[in-house]
């Protein structure tokens, strides 16, 4: 679970710099800048995710179809660390953005519908 606070980490990071700078340009940030704030933040974690996927699927596989002494107890073990690596590389790199960006989408909605205060002057 903590790559997946890692990836929430660049997501907020990247987005809170694209809000940053819209907000520096006298702009509010829109839907468009937060996909961009997404790409930008998930797109870091991609090659860190992938090496470590790829690293432990290169050592896992040829364990899991083996076809010696022990290969039937080692192929139990190395399935689900297989199985594992994949639904980890699709939740971190394909799901938690785009829930981020549902929740984000629903903030900026009500950021944006909430009517703006005047200070009142006598």
């Amino acid at each position: 679970m903590s790559r997946s606070v890692v990836v929430l980490i660049y997501l907020d990071r990247s987005w809170q710099e694209i809000t940053a700078k819209r907000r520096a340009k006298g702009a509010d940030p829109t839907a468009a800048d937060l996909y961009d704030a997404i790409m930008e933040g998930a797109i870091e974690r991609v090659r860190p995710k992938m090496t470590t996927v790829v690293a432990i699927m290169a050592g896992q596989l040829p364990i899991m179809w083996s076809s010696g002494t022990g290969s039937e107890v080692m192929s139990h073990l190395a399935a689900p660390m297989v199985g594992g690596m994949v639904s980890s590389t699709v939740l971190t790199l394909c799901v938690i953005p785009a829930l981020y960006a549902l929740v984000k989408q629903w903030q900026l909605r009500l950021e944006l519908a909430r009517p703006t205060v005047l200070p009142f002057i006598r």
